[in-house]
C-alpha cells in the first residue's frame, strides 16, 4: 500500500488496482508472497484498506458498459465516409474519362483525396478506432505505404526492366479497398474491446485472463481479414485486374494490428513495425539500382528472385506480411495484460 498509495486512492474498482500492478510487474506468483491466491485477490484488499475508501469487502465493478445505438450508428458513419470519398472520386473519373481534361482531371483526383483524408481523420478521431495517447509518426509512415500501395508496383516494374524510363503506372485499387474496410476495422475492434473487458470483469487470475483474450485477438484478426479480401477483390476487379490483392491484404492487417494497438495505449509497436516495412520496400528499389554499379551486381540478386517468384506485388506482401506477423505476435502478449484494457 505504501508503494501504490497514489493508485489505490485513484482506482475506483479492485480491476483498476489489479492492471495497475500488472502494469509494474507484479504477478500471481508475486502476489502468493503476499499470501494471496492471485493478483485480483490482492487488488480486492488494497481497494478495501484504502483509507480514503469505507472498509469493508470491495464491491465488485459492473461490466463496463458498450456504446448506445446512437454512438454506435455515429462512429460507423464516420468509419464509412473515407471510402464513400474514394469510390465518388474512382467513379467520377470513370465515367467522365476522355470528357475532361488532364487538368481537370488532376483536380478532382485532389479534391477527392483531401476529402478522404478529411474523413479518415474524423474515422480515426472517435469510436474503437480512437488512439487516447496519438499514433506518434505512425501516420508519416502509413502515408508511404499506401503511397506505395498505389505506385510502387509500377516504381518497381520500371526498376527491375532497366528503368525508371517515365511516369509509371498507378493501381488505385488498394487504396479504394483498404479505405472501404475501414468500417468492418472498427467494428472487429469494438467487439474484441467489449469482449475483452467482459473477460476482465469475469476473470479471477491474469493467466486465466490473458488464455481468454488471445483466441478473441485471432478472431477479430480473422474476421477483419474476411471482410477485407472481398472488398480488396471487388476493388481490383473494378480496376481491370484479375488477381487477388495479397499485398494490399498484409498492408490491411498490418494497419488494423497497429492502431488496435494504439487504441489501447500502445502505439509504438505498431509504429515500429510500419517503419520496418517502409525500409523493406524502399530497401527493393534501391538495391536494383545499387547492383548496376560495378562489383554489387549480388545485391539486386534477391529483389530480381522475388519478383520472378512473385511478380511486383511480391516486394510488399513480404514487407508488410513479415510486419503484420511480428506485429501480431506482440499485439498477443501485450493485448493480453489487463492493464492494455483499462486504457481503452
Amino acid at each position: 500500500m505504501h508503494d501504490h498509495r497514489d493508485l489505490c486512492e485513484r482506482a475506483v474498482s479492485p480491476l483498476e488496482i489489479a492492471a495497475g500492478l500488472e502494469a509494474h510487474g507484479l504477478t500471481d506468483r508475486t502476489a502468493a508472497r503476499y499470501r494471496h491466491r492471485d493478483v485480483f485477490a490482492l487488488a480486492e484488499e488494497l481497494y478495501a484498506r484504502t483509507p480514503a475508501r469505507p472498509a469493508g469487502p470491495a464491491v465488485a465493478a459492473p461490466p463496463p458498459q458498450g456504446p448506445d445505438t446512437e454512438a454506435r450508428a455515429g462512429w460507423t458513419l464516420f468509419a464509412l465516409l473515407p471510402g464513400a470519398a474514394c469510390l465518388a472520386t474512382a467513379g467520377l473519373l470513370r465515367t467522365t474519362e476522355g470528357v475532361l481534361g488532364g487538368g481537370v482531371r488532376a483536380a478532382v483526383t485532389v479534391t477527392g483525396a483531401l476529402l478522404a483524408c478529411l474523413a479518415l481523420r474524423l474515422c480515426l478521431g472517435r469510436g474503437p478506432l480512437r488512439a487516447p495517447e496519438g499514433a506518434g509518426r505512425a501516420g508519416m509512415y502509413a502515408c508511404w505505404l499506401l503511397s506505395f500501395a498505389v505506385y510502387g508496383e509500377g516504381l518497381l516494374a520500371q526498376v527491375v526492366s532497366g528503368g525508371p524510363d517515365g511516369p509509371w503506372e498507378a493501381g488505385p485499387a488498394p487504396l479504394l479497398g483498404l479505405t472501404a474496410a475501414l468500417a468492418p476495422a472498427a467494428w472487429c475492434a469494438h467487439l474484441f474491446t467489449v469482449r475483452a473487458h467482459r473477460k476482465l470483469t469475469g476473470s479471477r487470475a491474469l493467466e486465466e485472463f490473458g488464455a481468454g483474450v488471445r483466441p478473441l485477438l485471432l478472431a477479430a484478426v480473422a474476421l477483419f481479414v474476411c471482410a477485407l479480401l472481398p472488398l480488396l477483390f471487388l476493388a481490383d476487379l473494378g480496376f481491370g485486374g484479375d488477381g487477388l490483392p495479397v499485398a494490399a491484404a498484409a498492408l490491411g492487417v498490418l494497419f488494423f494490428l497497429a492502431r488496435l494497438l494504439a487504441a489501447h495505449g500502445l502505439p509504438e509497436p505498431g509504429t515500429v513495425a510500419l517503419a520496418a516495412a517502409c525500409a523493406m520496400e524502399a530497401a527493393a528499389p534501391a538495391l536494383v539500382l545499387a547492383g548496376r554499379l560495378p562489383g554489387l551486381e549480388p545485391l539486386a540478386r534477391p529483389v530480381h528472385a522475388l519478383v520472378a517468384a512473385g511478380g511486383t506485388g511480391a516486394v510488399p506482401a513480404l514487407a508488410c506480411g513479415a510486419a503484420a506477423l511480428g506485429l501480431l505476435v506482440h499485439a498477443s502478449a501485450a493485448l493480453s495484460r489487463a492493464s492494455a484494457h483499462t486504457r481503452a
